[in-house]
């Protein structure tokens, strides 16, 4: 995939006289079909993951969204209108009536343990939304859930999935950069009316994780310097030291801007470092005398699919390559228990001023972290 270019027709396609890259695939329209459903059907649903499968069946991927469980008419039937599939206003009466491939989870946070629950004691393999719950003990019951049953667990990490990234990673395993010492993150949620880490500054915590490896201890601190939103801070900042030895810092904000979320990953490396700058830029500096090599899509392209640059077809393809029997998870059950353990740490290392080791207790854990959530709201 890395010498394709990001999001957009594949070259071959393109210059092949198909500009949109929707002629036959024979590859594959070759796979088994997958009939998926979906608990939830809000914003995300509607804005990243209904258009995410419409675009993959239009290149010929074999999948559809057979199925939906939202509890709102109005949000069904324009749902129904537009791309189909049978509306079940609850979730129950959907997994014991369809014959489900796979379920997508994007209910409400605090109802992805019990929706994920449900479909992994039926057997059904799961891909829910970040955070992967509100709950450590939660997450874990998860995990643990999907071991016993032997059945699939994958936690939305899009970012992962998103070509800059891809190859940010990429470049860290073929040993570009060699057995990076230093990670740095910053991140602007954009919108200081929802949680900062929850909703945001998980996709951090989770990067951390893929291009780093495990974290052994954190320390944190935060500031409610505008008080306009309802978590307990608006600005933080936490230093990371890694198993592996490395050390990192991230910095997160849900008041710098207003409007549009904004990040930068910076990994280094010895004699080399690396940046990707807004999910859209990847630069790699590696030679002091022939420049910076840089990947960029070209803007503005006509052609750019936010679908699969935002990484949404590739999670939702890799969900279902892993259903056939045709690939590893990119991203597991226990990666999104990773990032909001990590979460769970930042938060718990504010309220005690000091460093905190992990792995963490997750009762105790998560009734720390409530108590100083409850305390400052």
């Amino acid at each position: 995939m890395f010498d394709q270019p990001y999001g957009h027709t594949p070259y071959e396609k393109a210059f092949g006289g198909d500009v949109y890259g929707i002629g036959y695939d024979e590859a594959r329209a070759a796979r088994r079909p997958i009939r998926l459903g979906v608990i939830g059907a809000g914003g995300v649903a509607q804005s990243k993951y209904f258009p995410s499968v419409a675009r993959l069946r239009m290149i010929w991927e074999p999948v559809q969204i057979a199925a939906f469980a939202e509890p709102r008419a109005d949000h069904a039937a324009k749902i129904t209108g537009v791309y189909g599939g049978k509306h079940y206003p609850d979730y129950q009466n959907m997994l014991r009536e369809e014959m489900l491939d796979g379920v997508i989870v994007l209910s409400p946070d605090h109802l992805h343990a019990e929706h994920s629950l449900a479909c992994l004691e039926l057997g059904v393999p799961v891909l829910v939304e970040k955070p992967i719950t509100r709950s450590l003990t939660d997450a874990g019951k998860m995990v643990e859930a999907a071991r016993k049953a032997n059945c699939l667990l994958m936690t939305v990490a899009n970012k992962r999935f998103s070509p800059p990234y891809r190859r940010a990673r990429w470049l860290v395993e073929q040993g570009v950069l060699q057995n990076p010492a230093l990670f740095s993150g910053k991140f602007n949620l954009g919108y200081d009316d929802v949680d900062l880490f929850e909703a945001g500054t998980i996709h951090l915590f989770d990067l951390a994780g893929y291009l780093m490896g495990q974290v052994s201890t954190l320390s944190a601190a935060g500031v409610r310097r505008y008080a306009k939103g309802k978590y307990p801070i608006d600005n933080a900042t936490v230093t990371l030291q890694f198993a592996s030895g490395a050390i990192g810092n991230l910095y997160t904000s849900a008041s710098a801007l207003s409007f549009k979320p904004w990040e930068r990953v910076e990994v280094y490396g010895k004699h080399a470092w690396l940046s990707v700058e807004d999910q859209n830029q990847l630069i790699l500096y590696d030679s002091e005398m022939d420049g910076a090599r840089v990947w960029q899509p070209v803007i503005p392209n006509t052609l750019i699919f936010d679908e699969e640059f935002g990484g949404y077809m590739g999670l939702i393809q890799n969900f279902a390559q892993v259903i056939r029997g045709n690939e590893s998870p990119l991203v597991t059950g226990q990666d999104g228990y990773a990032a909001f353990e990590l979460l769970r740490a930042t938060q718990i290392a504010i309220a005690r001023h000091e460093w905190v080791s992990l792995p963490l207790d997750p009762t105790a854990a998560d009734s720390e972290a409530t108590c100083w959530l409850s305390q400052n709201s």
